[in-house]
């Protein structure tokens, strides 16, 4: 008896339920924009003068935002960087070799990223450079108030090859 029933009801040729899909569609195109609109693209922009030290218990981070990088050139590329110091923009421009013009880089981009994410210093030191260069940086940085540092390295030698 229920299969007679069952059967009359698929028989049926009506309009049957047909739902809108374009409402959804729209939806997920407006998400998938808002979200390309809203993230953001975070690229470490890498100096290839400053060859940064091996390092075998050193980890990628997971964390890519934040980052206020600055290059620290050995005495070989030092003369072509055009000082002992870069910033990691697109053309890595050399600072004078003056806290000062530092400090104020640090607290500009510290001051870019207030309220989103805490800064970090991504400090990429050349393997041939003197500490004593790098913890100027650290220092500067520690003036402008930003208390965490990312040293680049490599895991392997492999990267030189």
């Amino acid at each position: 008896m229920a299969s007679k029933k069952l059967r009359a009801a698929n028989a049926d040729e009506g309009d049957g339920l047909a739902v809108d899909m374009s409402p959804m569609i729209d939806m997920v195109f407006l998400l998938l924009i808002f979200f390309i609109v809203t993230a953001n693209l975070v690229v470490v922009k890498m100096d290839k003068r400053v060859e940064v030290p091996v390092a075998e218990h050193s980890s990628p981070q997971e964390k890519k935002t934040g980052r206020i990088v600055i290059n620290v050139y050995g005495d070989d590329a030092m003369a072509e960087a055009g000082g002992r110091y870069s910033m990691g923009d697109e053309k890595f421009t050399p600072f004078p070799d003056d806290d000062a013009a530092i400090l104020e880089y640090i607290k500009e981009q510290k001051n870019k990223m207030e309220g989103t994410v805490k800064p970090q210093l991504h400090l990429r030191g050349h393997r041939n450079v003197e500490f004593k260069h790098c913890r100027r940086i650290i220092r500067i940085a520690a003036e402008a108030g930003v208390d965490q540092v990312i040293f680049a390295s490599y895991a392997s030698s492999k990267a030189y090859q």
